[in-house]
């Protein structure tokens, strides 16, 4: 289910990092599948109702001594210090018992508050007023902490309703001594102030966040109880010691790691115990590590550093046969037979880092020399068509000439063109016969000179 319902200011979602549900955008939220189930006996139902706050982060259990009948999601005003709250209703029926049951909670406690009615209007207002005012309270509350220099660091602070108590959530590795604190905040704020340290799981789980495993954390979504996680759980699931990755946002090991141990540990009774070391006649085997799902044990000697795979038969007949004071020649160990490589399909693939500067050059060159290429075909087209262009009209005449009605200026266009051939013809060779008269003029001009320059003869 979307968040339609909670749209503020035109959009919608209520931009909170716990998960959606029929009940609103609360963290843990639990599914009552008993809910559309009916009952013989009414008067034994459960008359506790499980109420959240502040989104999901903090729940608590309320008696229901009125006649209303509450479902998931309605908002309700509950009994607070002093005075009210305002909290949504998560869980009703037969599971509450078993959520009671689970942390430990009796249901004729008579120290259990109230619900006290459904949430009005002016509870709501109030309600409200007193969240708007938590963002501003919380950054002016860690610059006081600033100037006392105190060693601590506040996480979240949360308003009751009616405005007249506020719970600071900090966290902090040793003891520290906030008597002044809580006075400057009292005289600050004006409300009355409950310090409440938290462990840094707990910071997680209210601040929120997505996973190495892309989900969001556990913490945060459905895990209520944090339970120890050593190193050791790792060494059994074959896990090396890496504290960047077996780490989560809270700089401690994840808790998903306590997820498959107990499946780690069932496969691990199939193997023998005390197979630390194995005797050889050539040494002593040394076991590295223990694959669960192929039940081998893998040794290595002290003569090599190759790792040898041992069945779990073998190993126990080599314990046996050291027990007698027997060593075996041998170790038995089994040669895996390669994996055939599939068929590799293609993915895309990062190519980022692996780029060259030489690379991007020539590209950029391929590329310069194909755009040069297209314009020379594109100019050369033009080139060739300006000439056609001309002789277009001499086309068109012989067209017409062709097309003509008279057969006579059909014949006469014929004999133009042979005319006009035998001109061309002819041309070429009155040129060639001008060439040596040309040549030879300047000869008989120098005779001329030479004749005219001879003195007249005498006459007699």
């Amino acid at each position: 289910m979307g968040c339609s319902s909670c749209g503020t200011n035109g959009v919608n979602g209520c931009k909170s990092n716990g998960g959606c549900s029929t009940g609103g955008c609360n963290r843990l939220n639990v599914h009552d599948w008993l809910a559309n189930l009916p009952f013989s006996d009414p008067d034994s139902d459960c008359r506790v109702i499980e109420v959240t706050f502040n989104n999901g982060s903090r729940k608590d259990f309320y008696r229901n001594n009125t006649l209303q009948t509450f479902i998931k999601g309605d908002m309700v005003t509950v009994e607070g210090v002093s005075g009210f709250d305002v909290g949504m209703v998560n869980l009703t029926g037969e599971l509450v018992r078993l959520q009671m049951k689970k942390k430990g909670v009796k249901e004729d406690n008579a120290e259990m508050k109230k619900i006290m009615r459904r949430a009005n209007e002016m509870d709501l207002q109030k309600w409200s007023e007193s969240k708007n005012r938590e963002k501003p309270s919380l950054t002016r509350a860690r610059a006081i902490i600033i100037q006392l220099n105190l060693d601590m660091k506040l996480i979240e602070v949360e308003f009751q309703a009616d405005g007249r108590k506020a719970t600071f959530y900090y966290t902090a590795e040793d003891r520290v001594d906030f008597r002044e604190l809580i006075k400057i905040y009292a005289s600050e704020f004006k409300i009355k102030v409950e310090m409440k340290q938290i462990g840094i799981r707990q910071e997680a789980a209210k601040i929120g966040g997505i996973g190495s495993c892309g989900r969001e954390l556990c913490c945060s979504s459905w895990l209520s109880d944090f339970k120890s996680v050593t190193t050791t759980i790792a060494r059994y699931q074959n896990l090396t010691i890496n504290q960047t990755k077996l780490s989560g946002q809270c700089g401690r090991l994840k808790c998903c790691l306590n997820y498959e141990l107990d499946t780690y540990l069932d496969a691990l009774q199939q193997f023998p115990n005390n197979a630390d070391t194995l005797e050889l006649s050539r040494g002593t085997a040394t076991l590295i590590k223990k694959d669960i799902f192929k039940n081998l044990m893998w040794y290595i000697l002290p003569d090599s550093n190759k790792q040898y795979p041992v069945p779990i038969e073998r190993v126990k007949e080599i314990r046996f046969m050291n027990a007698k004071g027997q060593r075996p020649d041998e170790l038995g160990a089994i040669e895996l037979s390669p994996v055939k490589e599939e068929e590799k399909e293609h993915v895309h693939v990062e190519l980022v880092g692996q780029i060259s500067l030489k690379s991007l050059e020539r590209n950029s060159r391929k590329r310069k020399d194909k755009e040069q290429q297209q314009k020379r075909q594109q100019d050369q087209p033009k080139s060739q068509q300006r000439p056609q262009q001309q002789n277009r009209p001499q086309q068109g005449g012989q067209q017409q000439n062709k097309q003509g009605g008279n057969p006579q200026n059909r014949q006469g266009g014929q004999q133009q063109k042979q005319g006009g051939q035998q001109r061309q013809q002819q041309q070429p060779q009155q040129k060639q016969q001008q060439r040596p008269q040309q040549q030879n003029k300047p000869q008989q001009g120098d005779r001329n000179k030479g004749q005219q320059q001879q003195p007249p003869k005498k006459q007699q």
